[in-house]
């Protein structure tokens, strides 16, 4: 049975790395979300799918406002910078490694954004058990682990499965904006673009779960930066900011088709 694991930490932690020494407070119920606002998976979520869907818009001050998700937030540069330009949207960041999902709360605790939360759960999972249909705008993937190993590239975020959530979750016209350095990797995400937006057939057990069309489910456009970014940034991460510097990564968007 699937168990992504629930986030949200009740006590300060303590980092002697990313930290340097000082307390990383994820301030459960307010940045981190609290165990008791993503309940346990139910017994019969096998067989029934949708038993555990909420929405997660419901965890927001506002939750009319624009919601939009980023899987792999590291050390938080695009979503601090995101969530302070567009404070009338509410962000909701994935991060997986503790460390940094800690690092990254504490930063926005610090900030006082009222408009981000933080989840330190597999962002893939998530979508498909926990993510009510229709809830989010945008889902932003950065600079994701490519997993050069091709026997681990089963562990890559992109596959058939993600995008059928994907298509899911998002809103009529939503976009999933994907953003790499990584050669392999942006050949992987290319090769199942081009099954996703051609006529390639979508397996009918994706149409069943994820209510996609039988083909074309995504147009492709090209990658516009935030207005906050410097010139020659795509997206302003930390990451980017280190390891692109001769050249830029590659950048595209899928949007919903219907």
């Amino acid at each position: 049975m699937p168990s992504p694991r629930s986030g949200g930490n009740t006590l300060c932690a303590m980092s002697f790395g990313l930290g340097h020494g000082r307390s990383l407070d994820d301030a459960p119920g307010v940045i981190g979300i609290a165990p008791a606002e993503l309940p346990p998976l139910p017994d019969d979520i096998l067989t029934n799918p949708a038993a555990a869907r909420l929405d997660p818009r419901s965890w927001f001050c506002d939750p009319a406002r624009p919601f939009e998700i980023e899987i792999g937030t590291g050390k938080g540069g695009f979503l601090l910078q995101e969530a302070a330009a567009h404070q009338d949207v509410n962000y909701l960041g994935f991060e997986y490694a503790r460390e940094f999902y800690l690092y990254t709360a504490d930063r926005l605790r610090r900030r006082g954004l009222a408009n981000v939360r933080m989840l330190n759960v597999d962002a893939t999972e998530f979508l498909r058990w926990r993510a009510q249909t229709g809830c989010c705008r945008v889902i932003h993937l950065y600079f994701s682990d490519p997993w050069p190993k091709a026997r681990h590239h089963k562990n890559r975020v992109v596959q058939d499965r993600f995008l059928a959530e994907a298509y899911r979750v998002l809103q009529p016209g939503g976009e999933l904006r994907l953003v790499t350095d990584h050669d392999d990797l942006w050949t992987w995400y290319q090769q199942h673009i081009d099954r996703w937006t051609s006529a390639w057939a979508i397996p009918t057990d994706l149409q069943a779960a994820c209510g996609t069309p039988d083909r074309h489910a995504f147009d492709v456009r090209p990658f516009l930066p935030p207005t906050w970014t410097e010139d020659g940034q795509t997206v302003g991460t930390n990451y980017e900011r280190k390891m692109c510097v001769d050249r830029p990564p590659h950048a595209c968007v899928l949007v919903k088709r219907g």
